[in-house]
């Protein structure tokens, strides 16, 4: 129910839980399908739910609206993989268009970057995350499975080319797979100007034999770096969960999302919303709360506005990863994780 009275202020105000996070970030998914087979996420492929009906274009541009009006400054396009959308740029331009928004980015595994970093580029995408598990072709195919290792490769270099400001690379840290990777990874960044992205694996609700396996802990990549001579960067305030470093003898950054880390949850600041328009406070731990019925029409922003606020005040302090908790997560391709 609309209250006329209080609209004004609610438009207005910063979405805010109630431990004071203030949240500038948005991950928006606009698909669960995905075409490769990452051991860590998707390891039998993308299985369809029947017909799924993802946000239209419509509802896209209401949904950026209502969060641009409450703070958000910064859209990340996920999926699944958001580029096997066919209407995927324009899904961009409607981002691009919102003046609100400061920064807008995707996450992708790459495979159509070489042919379209340009396209995406001139409407409007500025970053660009590109999952490489690792550097080894072979061990790539091993963890993807998908023997597309080069053509990944040329995606980065297109889109380096195009200009992007920042380009990413996103690595899931596997023990016993990819771990004796990182040589490799700190060379290829000695002269690139890229961020590498290394992520802890993650515990969900179908994968705790594989985390036993083939969890490694960031803090201890930390501890080297730290070691080495990497220096903490500061982060911004609509930056993610990294932690950023840089080192004055090469290009590229390293940051480390460290998910079981003491204090992780303390500087959350994003939310996500799924491709079928539901609305998930964290990764973990929480069903997803449906906003569909109010993305049909700019008229419905308001009451829109008035849900948001109104979850936020259910967002809890901590995942509890820590506990052995992985709540209702199965794999994290279906909430753009």
């Amino acid at each position: 129910m609309t209250h006329l009275p209080l609209l004004g202020k609610v438009i207005m105000s910063q979405l805010q839980d109630n431990f004071g996070r203030r949240f500038h970030y948005l991950r928006m998914s606009v698909t669960d399908v995905c075409n490769f087979k990452c051991t860590y996420c998707l390891p039998d492929g993308y299985r369809p739910d029947g017909k799924p009906k993802f946000l239209d274009l419509n509802e896209i541009e209401n949904l950026v609206g209502a969060f641009a009006e409450v703070g958000t400054q910064k859209i990340r396009i996920t999926g699944g993989e958001p580029t096997l959308r066919k209407d995927f740029t324009d899904i961009v331009r409607i981002v691009a268009d919102n003046d609100k928004i400061k920064t807008l980015a995707t996450t992708t595994n790459g495979y159509r970057l070489e042919k379209h970093a340009k396209e995406w580029f001139d409407a409007g995408l500025r970053r660009i995350n590109v999952s490489v598990d690792s550097l080894d072709p072979r061990m790539f195919y091993q963890i993807t499975g998908e023997n597309k290792f080069d053509e990944v490769m040329r995606g980065v270099d297109a889109a380096l080319e195009a200009g992007f400001e920042r380009v990413k690379i996103n690595a899931v840290l596997l023990k016993g797979l990819n771990d004796k990777d990182l040589p490799r990874f700190l060379h290829w960044i000695k002269h690139t100007p890229i961020d590498l992205r290394f992520i802890e694996l993650m515990e969900t609700g179908l994968g705790r034999e594989y985390f036993k396996a083939h969890h490694l802990a960031g803090a201890d990549i930390k501890s080297q770096l730290v070691q080495d001579g990497w220096q903490l960067d500061q982060s911004a305030v609509d930056d993610g969960p990294a932690q950023n470093f840089s080192h004055d003898d090469f290009k590229g950054r390293i940051g480390l999302i460290m998910p079981y880390e003491k204090n992780f949850c303390a500087s959350c600041n994003r939310l996500r919303v799924s491709a079928k328009g539901k609305l998930h406070l964290c990764l973990f731990t929480e069903h997803g709360v449906d906003l569909r019925d109010l993305l049909q029409s700019h008229e419905q922003r308001a009451e829109l506005i008035e849900r948001l606020h109104g979850q936020l005040r259910a967002k809890k302090e901590t995942h509890f990863l820590h506990d052995g908790i992985t709540g209702v997560t199965q794999h994290l391709a279906s909430i753009g994780g």
